[in-house]
């Protein structure tokens, strides 16, 4: 079928089911819904057998769902309605939540029920449960209600709030005083509860340190004390604030207004309030996991070491990078023989950190800097001698953090994660992470370059097929940890890791031989350079506009092929 995609932007969501739309063979072209007329000259131009839209911020014009059957994904349960769906399911402490595939109409959220499917409700924030939970329903319902339509004869279900079955309702836009934090009263979990349900968009606004911003990622810490309201510690980025029972960690805020009007590490927007604040490190000996808010964990059991880097968004600025250097350095040295990298449950890396590039005094110092410790990670990791190394890739990764994850000598994929290993949409980026040398070994020189020339997301399957990972494993997030649990205890166990070992060492040693390991480097960066401190311009401009959201004024064509024709 030819499927036409409206959507706000090509978020995860989007991403996801287009993936997995094209593997099922379907005709797939992309329009941002930009204002009616835009929309409407999209589907004039590619004359879709269905119209599937993802993500939606407005109504779909009358003109298009009289003409052309719509399925909308609408984040909630049957007879939900209204633009805060998980936001107040969140508020609510609802325990099951779903998503809708529904048929667009005059009456928003309104339309007949084509499809439907639950979840338990995890105790996470919006961001996280949409990547997860809502994404997977969504791709499930989606195609099935294209089998539906497929089949000619289906009737979707009018929304009737008279049947028992019918347990949501409608709910305005949730406002900030919806979620308002009350410092002298709220729990650490009710706070924790609140700003978790506005993380990603729009945040949750609060006052920190006579501050007015908008709060992100939030855990509670019950061991924390102190008058609420106030600061009580800080850690790698993140902020302590006391509540009546314990403490709330806050890692990421926003000022609303001004150049730094964008998420940064809580310490970089506080800056010099947090004076006299005492600093609360994470411990330096990876080994035991700490009931608090922590970057870097490490567990170990059976001969393997796991260590996670949770970064929110997978973002990785320069400290980050630093820290896990050391601790994957600290890790090398214990008498393990398997070292996996799990990452984070919604990123497992997305690379260098623009946002703390584009805050800090010069955006091109700040690149450089970031890109030469990511490559010292990925270097290391390269490097690593007494081990067999996996990464264990439960959660997108894009840009270098693809690259990143094949300096590993395995990789492990969850099913379903979505992979962008290109740099050309932040203003034509060459890249660098060691990937003219990890690449091409991987997947040949022709396939490495159609891979970095390419703009879309890649699945897992069609990874596998280019060579790109090795294996997926289960789609769910505890499956498979167990899953890669039960491979890593079997590689490290078993009779053949010494000869593994002695393969990959010899391997590496050829490669050397054959070209340097830091000649890839200095090449890659020097290309780099010109991005970051030559005459184009591009990548400061691409960045500027990531980094600030400002919206597209048209649909890019590699997406939006009807228009490229």
């Amino acid at each position: 079928m030819k499927i036409l995609f409206l959507t706000h932007s090509f978020n995860s969501l989007a991403q996801r089911l287009f993936v997995e739309l094209k593997k099922h063979g379907h005709e797939m072209s992309i329009e941002f819904d930009i204002n009616d007329s835009v929309s409407v000259k999209a589907t004039e131009l590619f004359q879709p057998d269905i119209i599937v839209a993802p993500f939606l911020k407005r109504a779909i014009p009358e003109t298009i769902w009289k003409n052309y059957i719509c399925l909308v994904v609408h984040p909630g349960i049957k007879g939900d309605r209204g633009p805060s769906a998980l936001d107040w399911a969140i508020m609510n402490s609802e325990s099951e939540w779903g998503i809708t595939v529904l048929q667009a109409n005059a009456e928003m959220d309104g339309g007949d029920i084509w499809a439907t499917r639950t979840f338990p409700l995890r105790k996470a924030s919006k961001s996280s449960i949409y990547r997860n939970e809502v994404t997977e329903a969504a791709v499930t319902a989606i195609l099935e209600s294209l089998e539906k339509f497929e089949q000619g004869d289906f009737v979707p279900a009018p929304l009737d709030y008279n049947k028992n079955e019918i347990r949501g309702q409608f709910h305005p836009l949730m406002k900030q005083s919806d979620r308002a934090i009350d410092w002298k009263n709220d729990t650490a979990q009710r706070i924790v509860q609140k700003i978790r349900s506005g993380d990603g968009v729009p945040g949750t606004l609060g006052t920190i340190a006579g501050l007015v911003c908008y709060l992100y990622n939030a855990c509670e810490d019950l061991t924390m004390q102190g008058t609420p309201g106030k600061i009580i510690a800080h850690r790698n980025g993140a902020i302590c604030v006391a509540a009546i029972n314990g403490g709330v960690w806050i890692t990421h805020m926003r000022i609303d207004s001004g150049e730094r009007g964008f998420k940064l590490p809580a310490t970089m927007v506080l800056g010099d309030r947090l004076q006299g604040i005492p600093e609360f490190p994470e411990p330096t000996e990876y080994g035991v996991s700490i009931d608090s808010f922590q970057g870097i964990s490490y567990q170990e059991t059976d001969g393997v070491g796991y260590l996670a880097f949770n970064f929110y968004n997978g973002a990785m600025n320069t400290h980050q990078c630093q820290q896990l250097l050391q601790a994957y350095r600290i890790i090398k040295k214990r008498n393990i023989r398997v070292i996996v990298l799990m990452g984070g449950i919604d990123f497992w890396s997305n690379g260098i950190h623009l946002n703390c590039i584009e805050a800090a005094p010069c955006p091109a110092d700040e690149s450089l800097n970031n890109i030469e410790a990511i490559n010292d990670i990925v270097r290391e990791i390269i490097l690593t001698e007494d081990q067999i190394t996996i990464s264990a890739l439960r959660g997108n990764a894009g840009a270098g953090g693809v690259f990143m994850a094949l300096a590993c000598d395995h990789v492990w994929a969850r099913e379903g994660i979505i992979l962008n290993p290109h740099y050309k949409n932040i203003g034509n980026l060459f890249g660098s992470e060691y990937w003219t040398y990890l690449l091409p070994k991987r997947v040949g020189l022709d396939k490495a370059g159609e891979i970095m020339s390419n703009r879309l997301p890649i699945g897992t399957q069609e990874a596998i097929d280019a060579g790109l990972i090795d294996v997926t494993l289960s789609t769910t997030q505890e499956t498979f940890r167990e899953e890669i649990t039960a491979q890593a205890k079997s590689l490290a166990t078993g009779p053949a890791w010494e000869e593994k070992l002695k393969i990959k060492l010899a391997r590496r040693a050829a490669d050397e031989t054959n070209k340097p390991l830091e000649r890839y480097r200095k090449e890659e960066l020097a290309r780099m350079k010109l991005n970051f401190y030559g005459f184009d311009p591009s990548y400061h401009v691409a960045r500027y506009n990531f980094v600030h959201k400002i919206p597209k004024s048209r649909t890019p064509l590699h997406l939006a092929i009807h228009r490229d024709r």
